[in-house]
């Protein structure tokens, strides 16, 4: 018997909303619909002539980036290396050095060490020149002695000696290639800077 009369009073409870949250009248919630809207703004009317201006100052704009593009276009990259650091650039006056005057005795004696300098390592040099000249001929000289000598001896002699460079290397001598392998590059971290 009570459950046909709560049932039959639930229509008359949930008129105001149909998502009732409970059956009491004082304790009945009611639902809205969200309203995210605004009220319209109204659009100025603007003179002609200021919208004229407005598209003339932004087209003067426009021309001025790709005028200012185009200029930089032809400037190379800088590098960083390359670039003179602005502390640097900022101290020049105090690191300026006046050179001192040289006088004409001074310019006459650099210019004769100078000579004696050149003359000293041009003899040095035909002296290495000429002793290494003295000891392929002497070792000509003794090849074709012992060749004379015995045959096999001389091609003993002219073997190349391992043991002078000791290097060995283990391993396969040729290895087949492998199909489709793209040989990498090398790990590396590309620390330089992006220009755009």
């Amino acid at each position: 018997m009570l459950k046909i009369n709560f049932l039959s009073r639930l229509p008359q409870l949930a008129v105001g909303c149909p998502r009732s949250l409970h059956t009491s009248n004082s304790l009945l919630f009611r639902c809205t619909p969200v309203l995210c809207a605004e009220p319209l703004k109204k659009k100025k009317k603007l003179d002609p002539q200021i919208i004229k201006q407005r598209e003339e100052r932004r087209r003067k704009k426009l021309e001025k980036q790709i005028r200012r593009l185009e200029k930089n276009a032809r400037q190379l990259k800088p590098i960083e290396e390359l670039e003179v650091p602005m502390e640097l650039i900022d101290e020049q006056s105090k690191r300026k050095r006046n050179n001192p005057k040289t006088t004409p005795q001074l310019v006459e004696s650099r210019a004769l060490l100078e000579k004696q300098w050149s003359k000293y390592k041009m003899a040095e040099k035909l002296n290495d020149y000429q002793l290494y000249d003295r000891l392929v001929a002497a070792q000509t000289k003794a090849l074709n002695e012992l060749k004379l000598e015995s045959e096999e001896l001389y091609q003993k002699a002219i073997q190349v000696d391992p043991e002078l460079v000791p290097y060995r290397v283990n391993g396969p001598v040729s290895t087949p290639p492998i199909k489709d392998y793209e040989q990498p590059d090398g790990e590396y971290i590309d620390v330089s800077r992006k220009f755009e």
